[in-house]
């Protein structure tokens, strides 16, 4: 039986635990409150940087040996940043999880080395100029810039190459000063746990780290409205990128919008899919939900031949706006059925279940049983569909829309306000 255990340190860390006896393995990770959205703009992309510096050696290991000593305890271990949480999570057999816990809180106290700061800044650069070339990431990014205009949620989780190259060792210091503390952060695990040793080791492994009462910004924001035709000199396919706003994470509203987003463009079994996949029109077409902290999106997103992109946005803008009224409880009930096994499906994991832990807390969401989330996702009706629909009309706000930059046409030659970081030229119609 998978029993949920809770406690908090004095300095404010709270830890969180979903224990299975049963369980050949458990997962442990620390997810601290922080991602793009926080950084002051100037130092966008700090919170990506800083978490390649935790790898990069402590006061009592080099960076080598925090890949030997998880290797030693046969670790599949890692860590990601989005634009709200950043995480570093490690999963081992049951009597290694001490072992993974301690090499886990030595690198949240990284020794951010000047060395080693002016060489992974090169490896960032190089990260950034990679995803650079991928018209997909490409659209994505100018999506969020365009529909979150003017709030933090526009950042970029990698940053721009001058962000990023007139970032300073003292800018990340200060910021993990302020952002990196015990009260702005979680210590979550599942699996094969005894929770009163895990809070015990967390206690003399974290229990000095002083607080700081950070907090997190909640600026008014209104939708953007834009049109972006982006050109790509290394893509022959064109990406349609369509997006509104959406419930936030904790609008209860977010399981009709998921579902929604779900039988419209969730699969080989959408409406998008048989509207544009299925008839060949389109290589690949889906929709999906996207919840933020206070806010929300769902994006429709094609790739097709350049010259059918009229044609695409018209059939995308067909299906989304026919999704309501065509919805019968059949769809409900498919889509209910395949969202709730793959939410088991992950949840067999122990880390699948850490990361869940961590997503609720990072979120302010109270905790819940997966099986009593699988159970309210099973309730939606299409009374609640509508209701979220007049609550967030579909109607797409922001167009982004990336197609291969003419032959003819020289980057080198071209206006420097008319490119971004990928090489792409970049027309915003308002």
């Amino acid at each position: 039986m998978i029993s949920h255990r809770t406690a908090r340190l004095p300095n404010g860390l709270e830890i969180q635990a979903e224990i299975d006896p049963t369980a050949h393995t458990a997962a442990i990770g620390f997810f601290v409150k922080t991602g793009a959205r926080d950084e002051p703009t100037e130092l966008m992309g700090v919170s990506h940087f800083l978490e390649h510096m935790m790898f990069k050696g402590t006061a009592k290991r080099r960076a080598e040996e925090v890949n030997r000593d998880f290797d030693e305890l046969g670790a599949a271990q890692n860590a990601f940043t989005t634009s709200e949480l950043t995480a570093y999570h490690a999963h081992v057999l049951p009597d290694r999880a001490h072992g993974a816990l301690e090499i886990l809180a030595d690198i949240l106290r990284p020794a951010l080395r000047q060395s080693d700061f002016d060489e992974e800044k090169a490896v960032i650069l190089e990260e950034i100029a990679m995803y650079a070339d991928q018209p997909f990431w490409v659209g994505i990014e100018v999506m969020m810039e365009q529909l979150y205009a003017g709030h933090p949620l526009a950042h970029r989780v990698l940053g721009t190459k001058d962000s990023v190259a007139a970032l300073s060792l003292e800018q990340m210091a200060g910021y993990f000063d302020q952002r990196y503390t015990p009260d702005n952060a979680a210590l979550v695990a599942a699996g094969n746990l005894d929770f009163d040793e895990l809070v015990s080791e967390a206690s003399r492994l974290c229990g000095h780290w002083k607080p700081a009462t950070p907090t997190r910004v909640y600026p008014p924001w209104t939708p953007g409205r834009a049109e972006a035709i982006l050109e790509l000199k290394n893509t022959a396919r064109a990406y349609v990128l369509l997006s509104m706003p959406g419930p936030s994470i904790q609008d209860d509203l977010r399981y009709a919008a998921g579902i929604l987003m779900h039988v419209l463009g969730g699969g080989d079994g959408s409406r998008l899919h048989w509207a544009l996949v299925e008839s060949g029109i389109a290589e690949e077409a889906s929709s999906c939900y996207d919840g933020h902290d206070g806010l929300g999106d769902s994006t429709l997103f094609a790739v097709c031949d350049p010259d059918k992109i009229d044609e695409i946005e018209k059939i995308l803008r067909r299906e989304l706006d026919a999704i309501v009224t065509s919805l019968t409880d059949d769809d409900l009930l498919r889509a209910c059925s395949r969202i709730s096994t793959g939410a088991a499906a992950a949840a067999e994991r122990p880390s699948g279940r850490m990361f869940r832990l961590g997503t609720l807390w990072g979120y302010g969401a109270e905790y819940i049983p997966l099986e009593d989330e699988v159970e309210r996702i099973s309730t939606v009706s299409l009374a609640e569909i509508r209701r979220c629909v007049e609550k967030f009309p579909l109607v797409p706000t922001v167009k982004i829309v990336v197609m291969p930059a003419p032959e003819a046409k020289s980057v080198d030659d071209a206006d420097d306000e008319t490119l971004v970081d990928s090489n792409a030229s970049l027309e915003i119609a308002e």
